[in-house]
């Protein structure tokens, strides 16, 4: 088991970042996962802060989209981020937001043959070759080649797919190193993990590190460490399909009126609505001892990696503390 940390550099500002991943990797963490959104600091310069902060820390975005960055581009920043680092750099892809891309001027056609092609051409341009044409519907390179970067040699970068659908997943198992999974729940692995072997095995792959994105709350105070998990929850619950909501077993009229508070900004509400079902469906929140626990029951449904993703619990610093001490 490996453990990952994940920052959103909207909500904490670049030096904050840089102090939290410290002390993560002093808690030996394994990961630091630094998410990608138009609206806030840009994870590209974030991520050459950390690399240049840390010694062992493995890093890279979390998640990077081909609609928003070309292969080539991203090619080159992974490169140098590898160089920056000492060899640390992976890289989390994924099909992009779907809900955001709009916002933006983005009609996000076909993701998921996007982001096949976007990863073959990743991996080809990090490997040192020159990417001729090919008959590629979106990147169908004509000559491309990195010619003034430091390669990583036979090592390459990982390349870890964000991943929900079946699609993603199966694309996972046949062209990433790993996969990022936004759940928290040993019940949404069970279905998700099957999906990823049976890609993997096809492809003829020994490994695969199944990395769990989950939504994390720890503090000492179980009320205090569940109240701050009750946005993320709300947020998840919102803009999950039915399939997953009943899945869980939550109620669809209160899930309803949980996304219609969301809407209106009415976050009193919201709190109010969000029970025990949501949370414990959507995030990991308690105390030390039950983290733990839930930790254990993801490692028991064939995760590798568990990341610790927002909002991490009342407090950061108090929160990463705590899960150095009683989960890694």
């Amino acid at each position: 088991m490996t453990y990952g940390i994940e920052f959103v550099p909207g909500n904490v500002n670049v030096k904050q970042v840089v102090n939290f991943c410290k002390l993560a990797e002093s808690k030996d963490i394994d990961f630091a996962w630094i998410t990608n959104h138009y609206n806030n600091r840009h994870c590209y310069p974030v991520l050459a802060a950390v690399a240049q902060a840390t010694t062992t820390l493995k890093m890279g975005p979390g998640i990077m989209n081909s609609f928003t960055d070309t292969p080539a581009a991203m090619a080159s920043f992974m490169c140098t981020l590898n160089e920056i680092s000492d060899g640390r750099a992976v890289l989390g892809i994924g099909p992009g937001d779907l809900s955001t891309l709009p916002k933006i001027a983005i009609h996000a056609e076909k993701p998921v043959a996007r982001l096949e092609e976007a990863v073959v051409q990743f991996r080809k341009l990090v490997a040192g070759e020159q990417v001729n044409k090919s008959g590629m519907q979106f990147f169908d390179y004509d000559g491309a080649k990195l010619t003034g970067v430091t390669l990583p040699g036979k090592k390459g970068i990982p390349v870890y797919i964000g991943a929900q659908g079946p699609k993603v997943l199966e694309l996972a198992g046949k062209v990433g190193d790993g996969a990022l999974i936004n759940a928290s729940n040993p019940k949404d692995f069970q279905i998700a993990i099957p999906i990823i072997k049976k890609a993997s095995d096809a492809a003829g792959k020994k490994t695969f590190d199944v990395g769990a994105y989950t939504a994390m709350s720890i503090d000492r105070s179980e009320k205090k460490a569940r109240n701050a998990a009750k946005i993320v929850a709300a947020f998840i619950a919102a803009g999950s399909p039915e399939a997953l909501l009943t899945r869980h077993g939550l109620d669809l009229h209160n899930v309803a009126k949980i996304k219609d508070a969301l809407g209106k900004f009415d976050f009193k509400t919201v709190g109010e609505l969000v029970g025990d079902k949501e949370i414990d469906a959507f995030t990991i929140a308690g105390t030390p001892e039950m983290v733990k626990a839930k930790c254990e029951d993801l490692t028991k449904a064939g995760v590798t990696q568990i990341i610790f993703g927002s909002p991490l619990g009342p407090d950061m610093t108090t929160s990463i503390r705590l899960l150095g001490k009683y989960v890694v």
